[in-house]
This record gives C-alpha cells, structure tokens and sequence, in this order.
C-alpha cells in the first residue's frame, strides 16, 4: 500500500492475507491495492496458485490469515445477498445452460436482485438488454447458449456477471482455450466496462503480452510469497519476467514482430 494512503483511500484491499488448502499455507501476505476502476492481472508459472488466490477473494476457500476489504469493510462481514451485488465471479468450468438461450442465461445475473421466485422487472429487463448491447452479445440473444463458440460463452458469462451490477468482477484465465481475436475482443470489452461503469477486475492470465497491454497492476506469484506487485512498466523491466517463468535470454516477450502484431490487432475496432 503507497505511503500516505489509507485503507479507505482504495475500492479494495488485502492486508497480510494467506491463502492455502486444508489449513496448510501456500501463499502468505500478499498485499492488493486497487483504486476503483482498475484491472489487476495475476500471472506466473502453472502451479503458481493463481486460482487459489482467486477463489480466496471470491470467498469459495476459506482464508488462512489476513483480511479482504471493500473500502474500510471487510468482505467476510458482507451476507451472501450483499456480496452478490458487489462482487461477480466468472472461473473456467464449463456451465450447463440446456435449453436455455443466451438472454436467458445472462438474465441469470438480475436473480440477487428479483426475490425468491426470480421474476425480472421492466428494470430488470432493461438491465439485461443494455448489458449484453456492451459486451457484444445481444446479436446471439436467441441462440441456444450450449451450441454457441467458446469465444461466445465467455462473453456471455461475463454479460451475466456485468448484470450482477458488481463493484468488482473476478476472473479466471478467462482468454484460455480462446483464438486470439476472441482474446483481443474479450479483453476490450473489460476495457470498455471498466471506462463506462467504474468496474474493478481481478483475473489470472497466462498471457503475458496481452497482461502487459490491458492491466493497470500486475501481481506476479511464484514460492511462498509474492514475487512483485507493481504498474506494467515495473513488472517488464529488466529481466524479471525471464527470471520469474525461468525462460532463456530468446523469450517471446523480445520478439519485436509479435508485440506489434498484438498491439496492431488490440487498436482495431
């Protein structure tokens, strides 16, 4: 945290928090600052425990120590109705939708917010149509959400967490399995949401490349602890990247002809 900042100076926060299975640690003390409205990118080796990291946020593991705050409030005081309108959570397992077309499953996100029998509102709806105008999927609103791409359904999955209305929306490896127009178009939408409604994001990526293009904090995990924590332009000095992935002098982060083919491909519209 940057001296002079408070606590209550961030949208959110960890302090000193250990994150493992079982009781046994895996990673200790990391240290997250985010202003509203900015995106963090988790990367390191497989194995790194990205997605332990991940999970520990959104709640689904249990913390070893530490805390995890919304501004001064700390997230495990939060209700399960709460924490669902202020954070959304989006992991890489496949999500059955049978029968079910892609409005249908992105008017999933309005449920924390319909009661118990789950009928939408006239506000509801709007809130629906709107966001899947932002992320690029009201053209397959009709089309049944299992026969769609896999560049589809992850838009769709973020659409249902857009609508959610989150403060912040948690993502894991959310450009795996996907080409890399589908990578470009996914990350950009974040981009896009992130300017026009102040959404926070947190994600794993192995793309380094694209995490260099995209985020606004990088947090680099290998070992105990935190590798680094820093801007983009702290984390790709040097020779810490090849150091981190254990790569050889020739890595793909030099090959001047790939960056300016992504940075090419990210500026279309």
């Amino acid at each position: 945290m940057s001296k002079g900042k408070r606590m209550k100076d961030y949208h959110f926060s960890t302090k000193k928090m250990c994150v493992g299975y079982d009781g046994r640690p895996l990673i200790k003390e990391v240290e997250i600052a985010l202003p509203k409205g900015e995106i963090l990118s988790l990367i390191g080796p497989n194995g790194a425990g990205k997605s332990t990291v991940l999970k520990s946020i959104a709640g689904q593991l249990q913390l070893i120590g530490g805390e995890v705050y919304f501004g001064e409030g700390r997230l495990g005081e939060l209700k399960a109705g709460e924490l669902a309108k202020k954070m959304s959570v989006v992991f890489t397992q496949k999500v059955k939708a049978e029968m079910k077309n892609c409005r249908d499953v992105v008017a999933t996100g309005r449920y924390p917010y319909t009661g118990w029998f789950g009928i939408l509102s006239k506000e509801d709806e709007r809130i629906v149509d709107e966001v899947m105008e932002l992320t690029h999927t009201a053209e397959i609103r009709e089309q049944e959400f299992d026969k769609i791409s896999d560049g589809q359904k992850q838009r769709v999955m973020l659409a249902r967490a857009i609508c959610q209305e989150p403060e912040l929306v948690i993502l894991d490896e959310p450009t795996s399995f996907l080409d890399i127009r589908y990578k470009l178009d996914f990350l950009s939408i974040l981009q896009e949401l992130r300017e026009k409604k102040g959404l926070t994001v947190i994600m794993s990526l192995h793309e380094l490349e694209l995490a260099k293009l995209v985020s606004d904090k990088i947090l680099c995990l290998k070992g105990e602890y935190v590798e680094k924590y820093g801007t983009p332009e702290e984390i790709f000095a040097s020779d810490f990247i090849e150091r981190l992935f254990d790569l050889k002098e020739r890595s793909f982060l030099k090959n001047e002809k790939l960056s300016a083919y992504i940075c090419q491909i990210s500026s279309q519209p």
